[in-house]
């Protein structure tokens, strides 16, 4: 017999909730954005770090260390030092947000309802969903010019489809995202978990073939391309904050990973270990590369897909194409599915399941491709690429979400006491439908941030927009709550 009440009991400082007719009959609750079960939390600090290998390395980390020394002025030594630094600052936000995942076992939009309300949640969960949609198109035309290459090498015939066949390639690293998603957090983890010491193993063999063609004493005295005499400090501070937008987005869904975590002790090992060191040291992997490219295939490649794909040899050609064919998958599969699937759940959980989310979050970034493939198709002539508009749009409109970030960290760890009432996340009388104070928070940041762009004097507003950003959400937010009359804390049901 079903019970009415929901029931939340806790075992070793993890909750865990035993859902009655009051949540299982709430149009905010499916199975699939239900809080895990302790049984089901099995992931532990070596699955989380292979999380972020599997993660980290991929095609736009590699050509992090070119985008800091040709657009921000810094120097290959200087430019290394903000990845890892910034790496280093993420940290903090991934691991404090990470903590009511593991302890409660809810996703990222669940969570959301306690600091922007239960209908409010929707707004910050879309627009985080709309970036991840951009980076999932982004990074499945990198795996799909990685699959036409890979036929390439193997059918000689196969090179004279041209655009037509990396349309093809796009089309069927689509599908195998899509289904790697589908089939669930096991099937992630497990994708994560084979690939990570394969794609340790290819940045390797990069390297050694790269390094006798490259002096890294010369690498690392290029002059930096800012004006001469100019202070290193501004340059330096605004690839910083570049570079913490280029995980800002993970920063804010963590939990829907750390939701698997054994314990916390396991999520912040498994950070540690598994994000700064590696984007490092593949961000390094892409400035050797990268100055080597001259010697060994005559021209400057700055992305290794088309770097290997100058290779004479079709069985290295093969091989390095299927290691980065899964490097790329086991990237967007966790980075960019996860957090749209879990997202779209949220507007209406009785009517969008895990698989209609996964398809909702193909098809949109599709239709972002869109113009990109018929490009390739040779229907549409065009001097736009949409990889480098939306790239660039994209890290930008990362920086904008600081604000979230400082909201989520405030509000569980200093207005709710690290305490939720569980079963109140997923029925419509415990939070409020729409919280004003989240909202308010989120707004004013992200209003005075775009109007900063038109000021020389608040410039650095916008050039520094993810840590002030961030910063002045958490202190607006902190300080409406503390003038609200009604007590701030829920306490969880048990």
């Amino acid at each position: 017999m079903q019970q009415n009440r929901s029931q939340v009991t806790e075992r070793d400082g993890l909750f865990e909730l035993e859902a009655g007719s009051d949540v299982l009959d709430s149009p905010r609750y499916n199975h699939d954005m239900a809080p895990t079960k302790v049984r089901e939390r099995t992931w532990n600090k070596w699955h989380i770090t292979a999380l972020w290998i599997g993660m980290s390395v991929c095609v736009p980390t590699y050509t992090l260390g070119g985008v800091l020394t040709a657009y921000f002025g810094l120097t290959v030594g200087e430019a290394l030092m903000a990845i890892l630094l910034a790496n280093v600052i993420v940290l903090i936000p991934l691991t404090l947000n990470a903590f009511p995942g593991t302890k409660y076992g809810i996703p990222f939009p669940v969570l959301l309802r306690s600091s922007f309300g239960v209908l409010g949640s929707n707004v910050p969960c879309l627009i985080r969903a709309l970036v991840a949609c951009g980076w999932f198109g982004i990074q499945t035309m990198f795996g799909g010019l990685a699959i036409h290459l890979f036929l390439g090498s193997i059918f000689d015939g196969w090179k004279s489809l041209g655009g037509t066949g990396e349309v093809i390639g796009f089309m069927i690293f689509w599908s195998l995202n899509l289904w790697v998603v589908i089939r669930g957090a096991e099937s992630i983890k497990w994708l994560e978990t084979l690939s990570a010491p394969l794609l340790v193993a290819v940045g390797i063999g990069l390297l050694v073939w790269a390094m006798p063609n490259v002096s890294m004493t010369e690498l690392l005295a290029i002059p930096p391309k800012r004006p001469e005499g100019a202070s290193v400090v501004s340059y330096f501070a605004a690839g910083l904050t570049a570079m913490v937008g280029f995980w800002a987005t993970l920063s804010l869904n963590i939990p829907d990973f750390s939701r698997y975590a054994k314990s916390q002790k396991d999520q912040i090992l498994g950070q540690i270990f598994g994000l700064p060191l590696t984007m490092f040291l593949f961000a390094s992997l892409g400035v050797v590369m990268t100055a080597a490219s001259v010697k060994l295939v005559g021209v400057t490649v700055s992305d290794p897909v088309s770097l290997i794909g100058h290779i004479q040899s079709p069985m290295w050609v093969a091989l390095a194409m299927a290691l980065i064919i899964i490097a790329t998958l086991s990237t967007n599969t966790a980075a960019n599915i996860v957090s749209p699937t879990n997202d779209f759940q949220n507007i209406a959980p009785k009517v969008i399941n895990r698989t209609k989310a996964v398809l909702l979050t193909g098809f949109v970034g599709l239709a972002l491709m869109a113009h990109e493939l018929l490009k390739k198709l040779g229907l549409i002539v065009s001097d736009v690429s949409l990889e480098t508009v939306y790239s660039n749009w994209l890290l930008g409109y990362s920086s904008l979400l600081g604000p979230i970030a400082g909201i989520m960290v405030v509000d569980y760890f200093l207005i709710k006491k690290q305490q939720l009432d569980l079963a109140g996340l997923y029925r419509d009388d415990v939070y409020p439908a729409w919280n004003w104070a989240g909202f308010t928070a989120f707004g004013v940041p992200v209003v005075l941030t775009l109007l900063s762009l038109g000021s020389d004097v608040f410039s650095w507003f916008y050039s520094y927009g993810w840590f002030t950003g961030s910063a002045l959400g958490g202190v607006i937010y902190y300080g409406l709550c503390s003038m609200r009359s009604s007590p701030s804390v829920v306490k969880s049901s048990v």
